[in-house]
């Protein structure tokens, strides 16, 4: 069997298919030469592979019940905007106070946060997963709003890639839902790139659809981020230490009052 004519550009000059492909032709099943050098190639690929600098060989650790360390990212930041709707305002300001609150939050419960942004500013994928990666004992949490060009569309979603983190995911979803009036887009496997380059757990939060009038509304209001916060902070602390230990705290007079000029005006919903 000759192999397809688009192979022709790569066969040395003046032969053709049948000689090069043949059983006993140049490139044959046959040809002893070649079986030798299919023999050392076979031999050297791995090799090759671990000593190649530019693949990474990512193995996840299993600290999600042991961490001492959580890095809280605010998703986006700076010249990213991330999503920005009318209803919600931009992204980049909810996932920063959000994450500023979580922090807050896991520090007064004696864990220990580092976060990979704390204001408006641009940090890229890459420098987000080397602050994730260069904590001992961690696990990550990555904060985000949804967007969608349906507007009937709303819910939260945690995603992660490590089978470590689906315990981790799956608390942080079903403390969302003890939101009133909150709706379950699930927990699923994601290949995002701050979750698939981790050495630790990592999740990632989407908490609610800024293109929604309703959540997007609720993004704007200081106490529901608060409320946010606090759920995933729960979750957090139980899936370290147990049940029943966490204990919500007050938010401070800074945080209480919504950012003004930044894309989180006050705007508060009824259900």
């Amino acid at each position: 069997n000759s192999p397809p004519t688009k192979y022709k550009r790569f066969l040395p000059p003046g032969l053709g298919l049948p000689e090069c492909f043949g059983e006993t032709g140049w490139l044959g099943l046959r040809n002893p030469m070649l079986r030798v050098i299919r023999f050392l190639l076979a031999l050297a690929l791995p090799v090759f592979l671990i000593g190649c600098g530019s693949i990474p060989l990512i193995g996840t650790k299993n600290t999600s019940k042991t961490f001492t360390t959580v890095v809280v990212d605010a998703g986006h930041g700076g010249k990213d905007t991330g999503a920005y709707r009318r209803y919600g305002g931009a992204e980049k300001m909810a996932t920063l106070d959000v994450a500023k609150r979580l922090d807050r939050k896991l520090r007064e419960s004696q864990i220990r946060t580092v976060m990979t942004r704390s204001s408006d500013e641009f940090i890229s994928l890459d420098q987000r997963v080397a602050i994730e990666n260069s904590q001992k004992n961690a696990i990550f949490v990555s904060i985000h709003f949804n967007d969608s060009r349906r507007r009937g569309i709303r819910g939260f979603e945690t995603y992660y890639h490590s089978s470590n983190a689906a315990e981790l995911a799956g608390r942080i979803q079903n403390k969302l839902l003890t939101i009133p009036h909150s709706a379950n887009r699930g927990v699923h496997v994601a290949n995002f790139r701050v979750l698939r380059l981790a050495t630790y757990p990592a999740v990632l939060v989407e908490c609610g659809f800024l293109s929604n009038r309703a959540e997007g509304g609720e993004a704007r209001d200081s106490e529901y981020r608060e409320m946010l916060a606090d759920r995933i902070a729960e979750a957090i602390v139980e899936q370290r230490y147990g049940s029943g230990v966490y204990r919500a705290s007050a938010p401070s007079v800074s945080e209480a009052a919504p950012t003004q000029g930044a894309g989180l005006a006050p705007m508060k919903l009824g259900h």
